[in-house]
C-alpha cells in the first residue's frame, strides 16, 4: 500500500478541477495545468478532494499510484501559490541582471551568459548576487535552477560559483607549503 497514494488531494478554494477520462485539468489564480493519469490508476473526485486507487495489484500500478497523486498535488499547489527556487552567486565580479524578460549572468567568463526563460518561468533579481526563479510547474522551475547552477557549479577550494540558497558547499583544504 502506498502511504502517499492513499491520501486524497485537497482542492483549495478558487481552484477548478476537471476530469475527462484519465486527464486531470486544474485551473487556478496563477494559471492552468493538465496531466494524463496512467491507465493503471483509477481517479475519482469526492467531497474531500481527488482520490487515487490502483485498478490491479501490479508493481507498475503501485509505482504509478503514489507518483500520480504527487504530480496532481503539485499541479494544485502550483496554480494556487506557485513554486520558487533561489540561487546565490558567490565570487568576485559574479553578478546577475535582467534584460527585459531575459537573465544576464556575469560568471567570470569572457562573455555574459544570457538565458531566455521558457514558457511559464519568470526570473527576478533582487540583489546582483541573488536570482529568484518562479513558475507554476515544479519540475520546470527545478530544471531551470539546475541549468543555471550547471553553468558555474560551486568549486570546493574557494566556494565560488552558483549555488542554491542555503546550500552548504563542502570545502577542501588547499596545498601545503
Amino acid at each position: 500500500m502506498s502511504r502517499i497514494g492513499k491520501q486524497p488531494v485537497p482542492v483549495a478554494a478558487g481552484v477548478t478541477v476537471t476530469l475527462s477520462g484519465q486527464t486531470v485539468s486544474v485551473k487556478g489564480p496563477k494559471g492552468q495545468s493538465s496531466f494524463t493519469v496512467p491507465e493503471e490508476i483509477e481517479l475519482s473526485q469526492g467531497p474531500d478532494g481527488l482520490t487515487f486507487a490502483p485498478r490491479e495489484d501490479t508493481q507498475r500500478a503501485r509505482a504509478m499510484w503514489g507518483l500520480s497523486r504527487t504530480l496532481v498535488a503539485n499541479m494544485v499547489e502550483g496554480v494556487t501559490s506557485g513554486f520558487e527556487r533561489n540561487l546565490e552567486l558567490v565570487g568576485v565580479g559574479y553578478r546577475a541582471a535582467m534584460r527585459g524578460r531575459n537573465l544576464s549572468l556575469q560568471l567570470g567568463f569572457s562573455h555574459d551568459v544570457d538565458l531566455v526563460p521558457p514558457e511559464g518561468i519568470t526570473f527576478a533579481v533582487g540583489k546582483p548576487t541573488e536570482v529568484k526563479i518562479t513558475g507554476t510547474d515544479k519540475q520546470a522551475v527545478g530544471e531551470m535552477a539546475a541549468t543555471i547552477r550547471k553553468i558555474r557549479p560551486p568549486e570546493p577550494y574557494k566556494g565560488k560559483g552558483v549555488r542554491y540558497a542555503g546550500e552548504k558547499v563542502r570545502r577542501k583544504e588547499g596545498k601545503k607549503k
